[in-house]
């Protein structure tokens, strides 16, 4: 990419900006951008898991990224996105730089973690990964499409323990004042980093629109704010260079709230580093003798057992866990039943603990936690997502493929497969161990159960 090509505003801003160094930025837009994968570690760190990330790293030739234990550099031509591993769930295809904010956000297993703006879901997987599948986990995009793909990129991960809403940030603040222990603000930018990725972000970018950016994000950080607990931590990234939208809208952040403190901030350059460039600030709240009590829209105080279910939830969850005790002997069914129509999910204990299930009363929720079942009339049939989310000891019966087999691009199109006549029954297909799909066994044949939309393997919408 020519620097001609670049808003004349933009590069007179790198240079005032950069000084000598302006040379260098400017020439990085000219190399190839650099394409990454991270390792989703609920799966790639265990027995069979570890073997298949051991093969990627080999047959991806894979490098590492210095400032990401599980991140790794690849080779266009290698295009792991297109691969069965990437349909297992074994990593998500991220841009390296955007690995910085959730190593610097650093969650730790049995928190309460919100992703404030998490489409298509780059952090919110990463920061699930780093809290080891426990605690809770709200990730929120308020545009319904993005938020599609979003909860899409967690079930194909296999994160148990994520609440997908779609909401403003506004109304989440008015239902989880002083929630969270860390907040992740991936904070909508002008995506001056995202020039070399996405041409058409040089279109977009003009002076007016870093202010609206800058303006923009002042209101997102005011409510992300109100949602952080006493002694608890915001990680604000971006993937812009500018100091409007970085170090000035930190600066006026801190002016404003006397009780948060700058831990650290990170500049990745693309001249620099591996990477497309990203920006992240590390902020903690003050912590406080007593933190005020969470309330819902209605006022009411915290629970620790939170509503008595409805019969027919008990009933449904009662039918699952019958049904489980044969299919699914490894599986603990731990969590608050919910039942959407004939879906039924388990709501993390974290919420009903931690929160109240009444705050999720009139959010919009595409994924409330774990989707185990679809309750048919008559019979049981058990949800895509309750399978990326299982380990095939924990199935009562499991069939693998290995990665390079015609029989694993059959089933990846849709096919049946002829098997053993003693298999019978619900089958957790893998492939080199790692879950992609339910089939169902039965005189010699095993039914395809890979929901239509993931039909035909090809990559899916990762995000920078």
């Amino acid at each position: 990419m020519n620097e001609e090509r670049l808003p004349a505003a933009f590069t007179a801003g790198i240079r005032e900006m950069l000084g000598q160094e302006a040379d260098a930025f400017l020439e990085s837009y000219t190399a190839r951008r650099t394409q990454g994968l991270r390792f989703n570690t609920l799966k790639s760190t265990s027995g069979t898991g570890h073997v298949a990330a051991e093969l990627a790293r080999i047959q991806f030739g894979l490098t590492p990224v210095p400032w990401c234990a599980s991140g790794y550099y690849y080779e266009e031509p290698s295009r792991p996105g297109r691969h069965a591993y990437h349909a297992a769930g074994l990593y998500y295809i991220q841009e390296p730089s955007a690995m910085s904010a959730a190593e610097l956000l650093a969650p730790r297993p049995g928190e309460i973690v919100l992703d404030l703006a998490a489409a298509p879901g780059g952090k919110t997987t990463h920061i699930a990964a780093l809290m080891k599948g426990q605690g809770l986990l709200i990730s929120n995009e308020i545009h319904p499409e993005r938020a599609k793909i979003l909860a899409e990129n967690v079930e194909r991960l296999g994160i148990p323990h994520a609440v997908v809403t779609s909401a403003t940030p506004g109304e989440l603040s008015r239902r989880f004042p002083e929630a969270f222990d860390r907040i992740m603000l991936d904070a909508p930018c002008s995506g001056e980093g995202m020039f070399r990725k996405d041409p058409a972000a040089i279109g977009e970018w003009s002076p007016e629109h870093v202010e609206m950016c800058a303006a923009r994000q002042w209101d997102i950080l005011q409510d992300a704010y109100i949602m952080l607990k006493p002694g608890g931590s915001l990680a604000y990234s971006t993937c812009t260079f500018n100091h409007k939208e970085n170090e000035d809208t930190i600066s006026r952040f801190l002016d404003h709230y006397p009780d948060m403190e700058l831990i650290e901030m990170k500049r990745l350059w693309p001249h620099l580093e591996k990477g497309e460039g990203h920006f992240v600030a590390l902020l903690r709240k003050a912590a406080s003798e007593e933190a005020a009590p969470i309330r819902n829209k209605r006022g009411s105080g915290r629970s620790n057992t939170g509503p008595k279910l409805p019969s027919s939830v008990r009933d449904a969850y009662q039918q699952f866990m019958n049904w489980a005790a044969g299919e699914l002997p490894g599986f603990t069914g731990q969590g608050v039943p919910l039942l959407f129509g004939e879906s039924l999910y388990l709501l993390p204990e974290a919420f009903n603990t931690s929160l109240h299930t009444g705050l999720l009363d009139g959010l919009k929720v595409p994924r409330a936690g774990l989707h185990i079942a679809h309750l048919k009339k008559n019979r049981i049939e058990p949800a895509h997502a309750l399978a990326m989310a299982l380990q095939p000891l924990q199935a009562a019966r499991s069939y693998d493929l290995a990665a390079d087999s015609l029989d694993l691009q059959a089933w990846l199109r849709g096919e049946s497969l002829p098997v053993p006549p003693e298999l019978h029954g619900w089958t957790l297909v893998t492939v080199d161990g790692l879950p992609v799909s339910w089939g169902k066994a039965s005189s010699g044949q095993l039914k395809n159960h890979l929901p239509k939309g993931l039909r035909i393997l090809k990559s899916q919408n990762d995000e920078q």
